[in-house]
């Protein structure tokens, strides 16, 4: 059995105001094995990135609170961490890439700067020299040119590709367990993208870190990806190996997604579109939250929202919450 570097049991993650409360995470399980690249999927607003945020605890000053359920990180569960236990796990743990790599980094800090002030905050008996030595190493190992002088310069005086380059070279100089990259790809040109993804799985193979991939783009799925897992308003609705999803998806919403992605190769009319919108976190459908968007609901789907049934797939255990697939499961979670 894989050694699992994180688990979610029962994530709830709201946004409480005297107005009103939200769910963005609504009782999220699922796992990260050691040494495999995890993709989470589906559109805009199904609670992708709050989960991320969940993981590294990144709702200070914000209406967000974790109000149910676990996040277990080395058999311990690390939801009631404080901000000091917490600020010891973020960079030296658990590190996070963001999708903006402009807004990760401080604009009126020397690129040098920033990654030693990271490495020292964690390494408290390392040297200025010898964490200078290894924030020039990691920017060298992340295949920036000419990193002496890069050291030396602010973020605006780089690409976003450069500048992403650096969030991932910050991201690893401790040799974190989990590497989480939320969107890391999505303000970058096509060349660059697939720099950065081959940088990524150069640095899960050589490293042997763990990376939960946020992502929408289903093409990067099929390209770094072991597992996947897909949301959709603040439930996982789909889990699988990536063969198994997109071989055989067995969830109405995970079908729709691959539709509507292009395949080289294959000419197109017109692009398959999933009808409506996501639905509102505060106002959810009274059964399962697709059913308003699905060409296969009936009766039961508009009234019951359905468990996370559990079926065999070809290359292993899946997961969907669909009444599709009642009769093929061997097992329900709620």
């Amino acid at each position: 059995m894989s050694e699992k570097v994180l688990e979610l049991k029962n994530l709830r993650t709201q946004f409480i105001t005297k107005e009103r409360t939200v769910t963005a995470v609504d009782h999220v399980s699922y796992h990260i094995n050691k040494g495999e690249i995890l993709g989470l999927v589906g559109e805009s607003g199904c609670g992708k990135s709050v989960t991320a945020l969940s993981i590294m605890q990144l709702f200070r000053n914000t209406s967000g609170k974790i109000t149910d359920g676990e996040i277990i990180f080395k058999d311990k569960n690390i939801v009631n961490n404080s901000h000091r236990e917490m600020a010891r796990i973020r960079g030296r743990n658990i590190s996070m890439i963001f999708q903006e790599p402009m807004s990760s980094l401080n604009p009126t800090m020397k690129i040098g700067t920033q990654m030693m002030e990271l490495i020292l905050k964690h390494e408290k008996m390392m040297s200025k020299s010898e964490a200078r030595a290894l924030a020039l190493s990691m920017l060298e190992k992340v295949g920036i040119p000419r990193a002496e002088d890069v050291m030396n310069e602010y973020p605006h005086q780089l690409s976003g590709g450069m500048n992403q380059r650096v969030g991932i070279a910050m991201g690893m100089s401790l040799n974190p367990a989990l590497l989480i990259a939320d969107e890391p790809t999505t303000a970058l040109d096509v060349t660059i993208q697939a720099q950065i993804l081959e940088l990524m799985r150069k640095i899960n193979e050589d490293f042997g870190m763990s990376i939960l991939l946020i992502t929408h783009d289903l093409g990067v799925v099929a390209e770094m990806c072991n597992r996947v897992v897909v949301m959709y308003a603040g439930k996982v609705v789909e889990e699988a190996t990536a063969v198994d999803l997109f071989a055989n998806p067995q969830h109405p919403y995970t079908k729709g997604l691959l539709a509507s992605t292009p395949v080289i190769g294959k000419p197109i009319e017109r692009l398959v579109a999933i009808r409506g919108n996501v639905p509102s976190l505060s106002d959810m459908p009274a059964g399962c939250t697709f059913a308003p968007r699905c060409d296969l609901c009936f009766d039961k789907c508009e009234k019951e929202m359905p468990p996370v049934f559990h079926i065999d797939g070809a290359n292993g255990l899946r997961k969907s919450r669909c009444w599709l697939v009642e009769g093929n499961s061997t097992k329900a979670e709620l």
